[in-house]
């Protein structure tokens, strides 16, 4: 099958998702063509079976913004023709459906009938969509697509209760690969962080408000007056300047390092003892299933999707959104005892092995054989 894939090409969840995806539909022989502005940063290698167009967005005088909603639709057009796409795979409904359903109608005056699924992500829904400006618009776009997903049931049940859905949404979770990100950690980089064998906590996102990012480091904070540690930051984003101010201000800095956006995260997690999201919201909540995957257990918040991932007192620790007390008194307490460190490593790899990638990719391609079909 030939697969049409539009994504956001970031370091974001719902673009890495979807990059992974690709990547695994590719190994199983399906053609993917990735349609997106530039090349998604997990789609790294080469495969015979990965296509990649880029959407140029040509600029005029005339704009004060560029329209890349019909670029977009424009290039969806051009690559299902010359490509014999069976479908299309839009994750983020914002512009992604509204422009798959635009490219749809054209194509369907030329006698081409290629369906499309719409894949909910979080923000596009929780956030961004709620928005009057967009809200229609996404209302249509989705209710359009031949089929809809969510990424957990937390998002199935928001978009449903925020939006006039007239279809079904199947809930399809997000996946990892366990054995890319099952690895020993590299000596030589552990001690470059904790050159004294300090306890390695994480935080790794987009550093928008929505992910808390303060409450991060006023834990951290609380956990080094007890257990000596190193907090490593990976990502960018708004909130960073914040952070660093922040770090700045507790006297801290020589404790935190900030290593802006980074590609081979397998190889981060794996140095982790701990991972840390107290984010005001999850859809889903990728970075800790990655971070499960590699036996790096969960203090998080109890919201959105996350409670599917985590199982408080088993592979983590929950807590609600702000109590950085309880935070890092489930830290300390996790950090302190290596024996409840290493039942939780083993436990929050296990659970992260009931969403890899060999049992929900397959949902996927059952799911494109449905819409083909219809």
């Amino acid at each position: 099958m030939n697969i049409g894939i539009v994504c956001y090409p970031t370091f974001g969840g719902s673009g890495v998702l979807a990059t992974e995806l690709g990547k695994a539909l590719a190994d199983k022989g399906h053609g993917v063509h990735f349609i997106t502005y530039q090349q998604p940063v997990r789609l790294t290698g080469f495969s015979a079976n990965v296509f990649f167009h880029e959407v140029r967005v040509p600029t005029y005088p005339l704009f004060d913004f560029p329209p890349y909603e019909t670029a977009l639709a424009s290039t969806m057009v051009d690559v299902v023709k010359n490509n014999h796409v069976d479908l299309l795979h839009v994750h983020y409904a914002i512009p992604h459906a509204s422009a798959a359903y635009m490219a749809q109608q054209i194509l369907k005056t030329e006698g081409i009938q290629t369906p499309f699924i719409t894949t909910l992500h979080g923000t596009d829904i929780t956030l961004v969509g709620k928005d009057k400006t967009y809200a229609p618009v996404v209302t249509f776009s989705i209710n359009q697509s031949d089929a809809i997903t969510a990424v957990s049931d937390n998002l199935r049940q928001e978009t449903l209760t925020h939006f006039a859905i007239e279809k079904d949404i199947s809930v399809i979770h997000n996946f990892v690969d366990i054995h890319r990100f099952n690895k020993k950690p590299i000596d030589a980089f552990k001690k470059a962080i904790s050159p004294n064998n300090e306890k390695i906590i994480l935080h790794a996102s987009n550093f928008r408000k929505v992910k808390r990012i303060a409450d991060v480091i006023y834990t951290f904070n609380k956990i080094r007056t007890e257990i000596p540690s190193k907090l490593l930051l990976v990502g960018d984003g708004p909130e960073r300047p914040m952070a660093e101010e922040l770090c700045r201000e507790l006297g801290i800095c020589d404790d935190a390092r900030f290593v802006g956006k980074q590609q081979d995260m397998e190889e981060i997690y794996a140095i982790a003892d701990l991972f840390l999201l107290p984010s005001e919201y999850e859809s889903f909540g990728l970075s800790a299933l990655e971070a499960m995957a590699a036996g790096a257990p969960v203090i998080a918040t109890n919201t959105g999707g996350l409670p599917e991932i985590l199982t408080d007192g088993k592979d983590g620790f929950m807590s609600s959104v702000g109590d950085v007390e309880h935070m890092s008194r489930n830290a300390k307490r996790l950090l302190s005892n290596p024996i409840l460190h290493a039942q939780f490593k083993k436990a929050a790899r296990e659970k992260a092995e009931s969403f890899d990638m060999s049992r929900i990719v397959p949902r996927y391609e059952e799911l494109y054989e449905q819409v083909v079909k219809k």
